[in-house]
């Protein structure tokens, strides 16, 4: 998968990360429900005990034929620290290196991280669905800020998250 040089350097200060996230964040795009999906992507990594080391891995699932096409992982050398909000410094040059080794074009990607649902408007889904230009899903184990209900326990049930009156 051809993927564009990111717009900044991956090695800054968090100070830094934030004006980066901070500048980026208005050109989200936000729409409404996706198109009719073919090819999932899911991307997530693994940190070595120390937090030294990463590998980031990524799987493609063809929801027609209810297949993996493609799986890959990279290894890399974590060079940013752990900051909350600033994930995506920490992981994408990971997961883009396991995602540059695609050779089909996902029609959705989701990540392991916030996407709109972060404080800036801006995680680590959506700054890799600036780099991708393809729509991106944050999939987060914990929600960083904002309200909502459980949903229900069956199959297709969503409940809207809410910050500040906005639906993130």
């Amino acid at each position: 998968m051809k993927i564009p040089r990111a717009p900044h350097s991956w090695s800054v200060t968090p100070a830094a990360a934030i004006e980066i996230q901070r500048k980026l964040a208005s050109s989200v795009v936000r729409r409404g429900r996706p198109p009719k999906l073919r090819l999932v992507a899911g991307a997530d990594l693994a940190f070595s005990p120390d937090g030294a080391k990463c590998i980031a891995g990524v799987v493609v699932w063809d929801v027609q034929r209810r297949e993996v096409v493609e799986q890959h992982a990279a290894r890399r050398i974590v060079r940013f620290p752990y900051v909350p909000g600033l994930l995506s410094f920490r992981e994408t040059p990971a997961l883009l290196a396991a995602l540059k080794q695609l050779r089909c074009e996902p029609d959705v990607f989701m990540f392991d991280g916030q996407g709109y649902a972060h404080p800036r408007r801006f995680g680590l889904a959506c700054h890799l669905g600036l780099l991708l230009d393809r729509l991106t899903l944050g999939c987060a184990k914990t929600i960083l800020l904002g309200e909502c209900e459980p949903p229900r326990r069956t199959r297709g049930s969503t409940s809207p998250l809410l910050h500040d009156g906005d639906c993130i």
